[in-house]
């Protein structure tokens, strides 16, 4: 995922130039000697004398000059601008820029061929070796200088993990460890795309939280590529970004589970098929389920569970919940219960929220509902809540943009 607040970077590009000029004056031949075909012994003798009657050749040439910004041998260079090389008194034959690292920066010449730009301003914290030459020059103008490292940085963690296999419904989900004031330009240097190909729209739920997702489920075997160029994009002010990488996931089948609380019942379809029916219990009337979409964001084969953190004060605390699985951040799951009578589940809601299956003890029971349904569970797996007597639970608590219309999730992105 990340990691929080990190300084100096490296740096990355490349490009060639060169410059050189040279200028010669030939004086003027007087008009009356380049006209004659031949002299007079007057003419002659004029010429062998040497006097004004002669023409006179004379040759002057300037050496062309190159200069580098950044200033060769600044320690502390800005990195917020381009690198320039620009000649005077000839033009530029070729220009490189190469950092400590073994990556170059690109650019290009104006069309007199008198200065040439880098394409992008060059990384921080990097020492970068500007080699140029003019045109017709024998020797090398070289200069070298390290930019300077940024006061303050950012990363941003994303779900799901590098090189992991989710269900149909994970999102790319990242959070930033400072708050985003441009959120265009961080957005702009983050880019999610898939094998099948489709649209992917970036949603942001916070200043802190960028989410991306197609119009409806991924299909299943996609591979999906995150890159981040966050590094030195500037997120607010005077914090840049230092990420620069690319990670692949893939998505797996396609399990879909609806819960619907009127009947107690959860139906599990595998790629379009019911694969399993279990019977459950939900929210009671006092604390009722969230109803919606909710996609797993976290699995643990036993857990321990406190009303404490969900702000029910001690009415629970019980340190071996088995087979629980996420749902929500606010803390929703669907989990395996063993303390309660087997004869509730399908008939009685009678939980503080989650849903629950009927499960034993120490969670190695292969043989009950928990069990089985947490075994053919993965993360980004989809789990669906109707008539559970709650409204829709919001986008943001836990990975469920899929409650957001696509025109809704497109209008929170800033590009």
């Amino acid at each position: 995922m990340g990691v929080q607040h990190i300084s100096n970077g490296s740096g990355r590009q490349s490009g060639t130039w060169s410059r050189r000029g040279i200028l010669t004056a030939l004086g003027a031949v007087p008009a009356g000697a380049a006209l004659a075909g031949c002299s007079s012994s007057a003419d002659a003798s004029a010429t062998t004398g040497g006097k004004g009657a002669t023409a006179s050749v004379k040759s002057a040439t300037k050496k062309a000059t190159i200069t580098v910004t950044p200033v060769s041998g600044t320690k502390k260079a800005d990195f917020t601008t381009p690198v320039e090389v620009t000649v005077t008194d000839g033009t530029l034959a070729s220009v490189t820029v190469a950092g400590n690292d073994g990556s170059t920066l690109s650019g290009s010449f104006n069309d007199a061929k008198t200065k040439w730009t880098s394409a992008k301003n060059p990384y921080s914290g990097t020492k970068y070796t500007v080699t140029a030459k003019a045109q017709g020059a024998t020797d090398e103008t070289v200069a070298t200088f390290t930019t300077k490292a940024p006061g303050e940085t950012f990363i941003g963690y994303f779900t799901p993990e590098a090189d992991s296999t989710s269900g149909v419904g994970m999102p790319v989900s990242i959070n930033f460890t400072h708050a985003v004031a441009d959120r265009a330009a961080v957005q702009k240097a983050i880019t999610v795309t898939a094998e099948p190909e489709v649209e992917i729209v970036g949603h942001w739920f916070s200043d802190t939280r960028l989410d991306f997702r197609p119009e409806t489920y991924w299909a299943s075997g996609t591979k999906i590529t995150l890159s981040l160029k966050l590094k030195d994009v500037e997120g607010s002010d005077g914090i840049y970004g230092v990420q620069s990488k690319d990670v692949t996931f893939h998505i797996g089948r396609e399990q879909i589970s609806t819960v619907d609380l009127s009947t107690k019942e959860m139906v599990v379809k595998r790629d379009g098929a019911t694969y399993a029916t279990y019977p459950v219990s939900g929210g009671n009337a006092q604390h009722t389920t969230w109803s919606g979409i909710m996609v797993i964001s976290e699995r643990f084969k036993q857990t321990r569970m406190e009303s404490s953190t969900v702000g029910l004060g001690d009415e629970y605390d019980i340190s071996d919940v088995p087979h629980a699985q996420r749902l929500t951040t606010s803390g929703t799951f669907v989990h395996g219960n063993y303390w309660a009578s087997t004869s509730v589940f399908g008939s009685q809601n009678t939980s503080h929220g989650c849903v629950g299956l009927h499960d034993a003890k120490g969670a190695s029971d292969s043989s009950v509902a928990g069990y089985k349904f947490y075994d053919s569970s993965m993360l980004g797996d989809v789990v669906i809540v109707k008539n559970s007597g709650e409204k829709t639970v919001e986008a943001s608590n836990g990975l469920n943009g899929w409650n957001l219309s696509w025109a809704d999730w497109k209008a929170g992105s800033a590009v």
